[in-house]
């Protein structure tokens, strides 16, 4: 049953960048130059959101809590901060050989800082979670501080910044794929596809680590390395996306509840329903901030943070009166 699933997601998605870019007030058919634009557009908004989606479904398996994901945890945002630094004002700090050693070893620069800024905000939400008396809800709490402090670093960042590099900071920090480029998909491929057949072999131990730490011990587990593993993955996920695209929120929070369900909690069926539903969700977000204000355009990142607001408040209150 499985390899159904995801020749079925391989295909959806193929159809989907192939047809997507088509879309919009002029119909531009395959082979003209605005179709190629659209179509590393439309392919980075189907990498990015089966990525964000995936990583979603990691965080609210590991924490088992429905609220948990890269945005909330503050991921993300260690992540958007990270490529700020990198972006624009590391140099005037006085630090270019920092950033060029990163491109010498074939990383870019923003990607480097992108990475770190992940694995910096996923490692005190990790430490917070190897003690035995947390919960998920503080550990998410946590994240939530965590996002906060972030995101006041970027402000910060503004802030010292000449208007014209604070306008660049505040434009790539709405989200968005309009200046997509082959590079950037060739950058986000690997590492998505890792991530997804990494959760593919893994499923199974998913299924038994949602049950509880206790019960994934007895049956031979390794919580704590298992989780480790999860968490390495999904910073350098989130952090590939995010040095490409910005920060973009929701994606995480909204697919794998949705996948939940349609599917149930199996994760053989989800992780894949999860890539396909993340990946056309964001592909549709971006095809309608293309068209809705044509020829303007609206970033993604304010389109998903619109449908991610009632949906939140919506899930606070159903488990609320759970």
């Amino acid at each position: 049953m499985l390899p159904f699933y995801c020749v079925f997601a391989v295909v959806f998605l193929t159809l989907a960048a192939a047809l997507l870019p088509c879309l919009g007030q002029t119909v531009y058919l395959p082979g003209t130059e605005i179709y190629t634009l659209r179509f590393f557009r439309t392919l980075l908004a189907l990498i990015a959101g089966g990525g964000l989606a995936l990583c979603g479904l990691v965080f609210q398996a590991t924490f088992r809590n429905p609220l948990a994901t890269p945005y909330t945890l503050g991921v993300a945002s260690g992540a958007a901060f990270g490529a700020a630094l990198c972006l624009q004002t590391t140099v005037r700090l006085g630090l270019p050989m920092m950033l060029a050693l990163p491109s010498v070893i074939g990383v870019p620069a923003i990607t480097f800082g992108a990475f770190a800024g992940a694995v910096l905000a996923m490692g005190i939400v990790f430490a917070l979670s190897l003690h035995k008396d947390a919960s998920s809800e503080q550990m998410l709490l946590a994240g939530v501080a965590v996002n906060f402090f972030f995101s006041s670093m970027i402000v910060l960042l503004q802030y010292l910044s000449a208007p014209h590099d604070a306008f660049q900071i505040l434009r790539w920090t709405m989200g968005g794929v309009q200046n997509a480029a082959g590079r950037d998909c060739i950058l986000l491929v690997p590492i998505t596809a890792v991530l997804f057949g990494y959760l593919i072999f893994q499923s199974r131990t998913l299924n038994v680590f949602v049950t509880g730490q206790e019960r994934a011990m007895s049956l031979g587990v390794n919580v704590i390395r298992f989780r480790m593993v999860l968490f390495v993955m999904t910073s350098l996920t989130v952090g590939g996306i995010v040095s490409v695209t910005g920060p973009i929120g929701f994606v995480g929070l909204m697919i794998p509840h949705i996948a939940r369900l349609i599917l149930g909690p199996d994760h053989r069926r989800l992780i894949p329903a999860t890539a396909v539903l993340g990946a056309l969700f964001l592909g549709v977000c971006d095809t309608l901030g293309r068209c809705l204000f044509y020829p303007a355009e609206l970033p993604v990142g304010i389109i998903t943070s619109l449908l991610g607001g009632p949906f939140f408040l919506w899930l606070l209150l159903r488990r609320n009166t759970s």
